[in-house]
């Protein structure tokens, strides 16, 4: 990924994007035969044969119509899903965004930037703004190499979102916002957002078209810090964007009609290229491992992050780092490559700026001060004590796997990814005997503007693995054959669903086309295997792989009674998040991330000595 941020290259960043193939529909008869393989292992058989039933019935009728209507839709749009999605997945969500919809997690330099250390906090954070600022550069002027899978194109649209870019409330839907444009398109907004001790301020991180300097970016940051220190917080006015979306669309409206300059801050805040946290609270802000790290970023000070932005740079006062984004606008692979092309220059330089110390003549710094009454106070502090009570539920485990890690696995002819979901398999049976529902994202970028499909890891043959595993009077060799013909399984779905060739997307078009025409809601949506297989959401599982790079996140359970497991995978080391709600009796983060890792043994263990 690095390479392909750097390698000079003839093709521009959004080169390919005319040319890339729309989002095809799958054939009705294989999303079904599919759906039906997915729900096995959570019916008894007379349930299976009900579920069976009302598929057939769905095929036979209503099914073929709503089908035919969505090829019908995907004949006029190059992507069929992209509207959709944007609105069902996010923007008509009503559920607070941090915590239900954003991921977080540590800054991937934590390596380069450790020990913690006081005093570190500003140095370090203006180096690597500025770092963060070449890459926007790199994507304006569209030198960031497009990337690919061997010959094939990824769609780079996500791209156009990391910067300049927010969500704003609504009152039944939000509506996102880009303010982004590359150098051809025109002028594109250049300032960055700053927030301390609940106060906001702004500047320029251009001074005569030339990107401000680390010791420039140091000067600024010093005039915010020395405005706030040894003064009283500031209103915490972005505490509201961590409310539940329709109390904050009318908060929203009542602080635009309170004084017209609100509106005018807020433009500012929404068209900021991103928001630079510093987090000055102690001893919260003062992490000193991947959990402490991975829980402040999704959990920590709503008044110092704007959650509806794409991209909150969490800088604590140690001198380490987090981030906590909001999911609409991009999925996290956006994230991973702007956090690793900064790892990257980082380890590069030694975390040092090695050029002029000069600071040119530039303005100070301007504080963005809403006019506030009492009754914006009181949706301030509805919106902190509500955020508080929430986020004191979230259990977060983030830790590191260090036994072995790619190249083991790679060795017994293995896939890394499928490896970690099996344990993941084994871990949800062993803790709650019975299979686990789970989410993985299979990314669908080989298509126009393609973002994602469900990859469903729990398959029949993953639970006939994970029965095996844990019955003492299976054979090795029994075992060894469950493990293989669940790999196999496994990689052939992922292989299919990345080839937007799963069966989730195709279904939720299919209820969305009826709702739009007005039909009831099909049987086959209302039968219990539905939801208990994870249909709607309701996955107790929900991952996603990270990648084989420094960068790490987090995201919370979808259920109530779930776990979410983000993970990377490097040569030497497996690092998991693991997350769950402390009011659910039925989980604990802790004790997953403990059985994960004696997982991991396990399956490396049988692999081994099945070579022998």
């Amino acid at each position: 990924m690095a390479n392909q941020v750097s390698e000079v290259r003839p093709e521009r960043t959004f080169h390919y994007q005319d040319s890339l193939p729309s989002l095809p529909v799958p054939p009705l008869d294989v999303t079904l035969s599919k759906y039906l393989d997915a729900v096995r292992p959570f019916a008894s058989e007379e349930e299976y044969q009900a579920t069976e039933a009302a598929v057939r019935r769905f095929k036979e009728g209503v099914g073929a119509r709503l089908h035919h209507a969505l090829l019908q839709r995907a004949r006029t749009k190059r992507n069929w899903l992209e509207e959709w999605w944007l609105d069902k997945a996010y923007l008509e969500v009503r559920a607070p965004s941090q915590l239900s919809v954003n991921f977080g997690g540590p800054a991937p330099y934590l390596e380069h930037c450790w020990p913690p250390m006081e005093g570190s906090q500003l140095h370090r954070t203006s180096v690597g703004t500025w770092h963060t600022l070449q890459y926007w550069d790199l994507i304006r002027t569209e030198r960031m190499a497009p990337q690919n899978a061997g010959n094939v194109a990824f769609d780079m649209d996500q791209y156009r979102m990391l910067f300049c870019t927010c969500k704003v409330p609504g009152l039944t839907k939000d509506t996102l916002l880009t303010y982004f444009k590359t150098e051809s398109e025109g002028p594109c907004p250049s300032h960055v957002v700053v927030m301390c001790r609940a106060r906001i301020f702004t500047f320029d991180a251009l001074c005569d078209g030339q990107i401000l300097t680390p010791p420039e970016l140091l000067r600024q940051l010093s005039y915010i810090k020395e405005c706030c220190d040894g003064e009283p917080e500031g209103e915490g006015i972005a505490a509201l964007t961590s409310e539940e979306r329709t109390r904050w669309a009318k908060a929203r409206d009542y602080l635009i009609s309170i004084d017209p300059i609100n509106k005018s801050h807020l433009e500012t805040i929404q068209s900021s290229l991103f928001v630079i946290s510093l987090d000055e609270s102690k001893p919260s802000a003062t992490p000193q491992d991947y959990t402490q790290i991975t829980q402040l970023a999704m959990t920590g000070d709503p008044t110092i992050r704007w959650g509806d932005k794409s991209y909150n740079s969490l800088c604590f006062s140690n001198g380490t780092f987090g981030s906590n984004c909001d999911h609409a606008p991009y999925d996290a692979m956006v994230l991973v490559s702007l956090c690793y092309y900064v790892d990257q220059q980082l380890k590069a330089t030694d975390g040092m700026w090695k050029g002029t110390d000069t600071v040119r003549s530039m303005a100070f710094p301007e504080e963005l001060v809403f006019t506030v009454d009492d009754a914006a106070r009181r949706d301030i502090s509805h919106a902190k004590q509500h955020y508080l009570d929430t986020t004191q539920d979230l259990q977060v485990v983030c830790r590191a796997f260090t036994s072995f890690g790619k190249a083991d696995i790679k060795r017994r002819k293995l896939h890394p990814d499928t490896f970690i979901q099996l344990a993941m398999q084994l871990t949800y049976y062993t803790i709650h005997g019975r299979p686990g529902s789970c989410y993985e994202t299979a990314m669908t970028r080989r298509f126009y503007h393609g973002r994602t499909e469900t990859m469903r890891p729990c398959t029949a043959q993953a639970v006939a693995w994970c029965r095996a595993m844990l019955d003492p009077a299976c054979s090795t060799d029994a075992r060894r054959k469950a493990l293989l013909l669940a790999f196999n399984t496994h990689n052939k779905l992922m292989a299919e669903a990345q080839n937007a060739q799963g069966f989730d997307r195709h279904l939720l078009g299919l209820a969305l086309i009826a709702g739009e025409e007005g039909l009831p809601t099909p049987d086959i949506f209302l039968d219990p295997l539905f939801a208990r297989s994870g249909g709607g959401g309701n996955f107790v599982l929900s991952s996603s792989l990270v990648g084989y790079t420094t960068v790490m996140g987090a995201v919370a359970p979808m259920v109530h009674q779930g776990y979410g497991v983000f993970y990377r995978i490097r040569d030497d080391r497996i690092v998991a998040s693991v997350t769950a709600w402390k009011s659910s009796p039925q989980t604990d983060a802790d004790r997953f991330h403990q059985i994960l890792c004696a997982s991991f043994q396990n399956i490396l263990h049988l692999a081994t000595t099945s070579q022998l």
